[in-house]
């Protein structure tokens, strides 16, 4: 069965604008080296979304929030001041610079993509789907941060959970940053089992996501953050997959896999100081296929971080390339100079640490 592939052109207008990390770029770049690595054909579909409505918005947002998030980004876009407090809603980091693109607006595609990714699994019209530009995972109900406006992420899970009565949904997020934003919405709630990837958050933005932090109330033990050492690369992530994700994935049981993150992770990206070679992206893929395939089957992908244009690419194709089974080479675009993992046997004391945290939780890790 080919996956679905959602993506657009109004994408490029998620852009924060000349001299921002995140720009409108990555979304022509991209397409256009998929296309020219392997033909749609059989392999997969590219398909349109529509954004999503207000309703839509209303289920992991506040009124308040999105009326202003929509006048703001609006009159940044037509190079108009807008005085509505921005400092109350977001963080500097979404202040756009120079004119940005239509924000909001793409903002609300990339919501209505992961809306339509939901539809189609849940149908057995597709086994899994992709969002290219999801992934908006640092974003809360009323606040935005670190480059997202509105947490497709989160919308994706509570859509599941709300209009298809899921029990059980499992959110992995792969980004070099802690998705904390994600993590809050679900950080009580025991139907989401939220895995968490990141570097050490005393290492980087937004300074959350230790290993302690697991959960409250009926939630307690279901939010799972593995802060990974500077530096971790192929062997620590292989090691953490081993010992943490698969044990918790085939113990909860999950009716959908929901995985984010896109190629920060890479030992090259120009905002983190992870250590993933390109190679790594695609057993990440693997594995998750793995663990899909394990669990029932549906699974979607929602991917757009990375800040190395030069390797994003790359890294977005091998990881796609491994959760499709897609036997596609994918080079390393820029020359790893030590081969070995410098950071495995912290990333061991890390392992160790979440499981001594988890245990009284999980029969995986007594």
């Amino acid at each position: 069965m080919p996956v679905a592939i959602l993506y657009r052109e109004d994408l490029r207008e998620y852009d924060f604008g000349p001299g921002h990390p995140f720009r409108g770029d990555r979304f022509e770049v991209f397409p256009r080296f998929l296309k020219e690595k392997l033909p749609e054909d059989d392999n997969y579909r590219m398909l349109k979304a529509e954004p999503v409505g207000e309703d839509g918005l209303l289920m992991i947002c506040r009124k308040n929030y999105i009326d202003f998030t929509r006048e703001f980004y609006r009159a940044a876009n037509l190079g108009l001041e807008y005085d509505g407090g921005f400092h109350r809603y977001h963080s500097m980091d979404n202040m756009p610079m120079g004119r940005p693109g239509k924000l909001e607006e793409a903002a609300r595609l990339i919501v209505g993509q992961a809306k339509m990714a939901a539809d189609l699994v849940q149908s057995g019209k597709f086994q899994k789907a992709i969002s290219i530009g999801g992934g908006l995972h640092h974003a809360k109900p009323n606040y935005g941060e670190g480059f997202c406006l509105y947490n497709d992420v989160a919308f994706t899970a509570t859509y599941l959970l709300q209009k298809y009565g899921l029990e059980r949904v499992l959110i992995l997020d792969t980004d070099a940053h802690a998705g904390n934003g994600t993590c809050e919405y679900f950080y009580s709630n025991p139907k989401a089992l939220f895995i968490d990837l990141h570097q050490d958050p005393r290492t980087l933005y937004p300074g959350t996501g230790f290993a302690s932090e697991t959960g409250s109330g009926e939630g307690k033990g279901f939010t799972v953050n593995v802060p990974m050492p500077m530096g971790a690369g192929y062997d620590s992530y292989q090691t953490v997959f081993d010992e943490i994700v698969e044990p918790l994935a085939l113990e909860f049981k999950p009716q959908v896999i929901i995985r984010n993150g896109g190629s920060d992770p890479h030992f090259n990206d120009q905002l983190t100081q992870l250590g993933l070679p390109v190679k790594g992206f695609r057993m990440i893929g693997e594995r998750v296929a793995a663990m899909v395939e394990s669990s029932g089957g549906r699974h979607i992908d929602l991917i757009a971080s990375g800040y190395n244009k030069d390797v994003l690419p790359y890294a977005w194709m091998a990881l796609i390339s491994g959760l499709c089974g897609f036997n596609v080479p994918v080079e390393e675009p820029i020359p790893l100079k030590n081969q070995k993992d410098p950071a495995i046997e912290a990333t061991r004391g890390v392992v160790s640490q979440v499981k001594g945290n988890l245990k009284q939780y999980w029969r995986c890790f007594r």
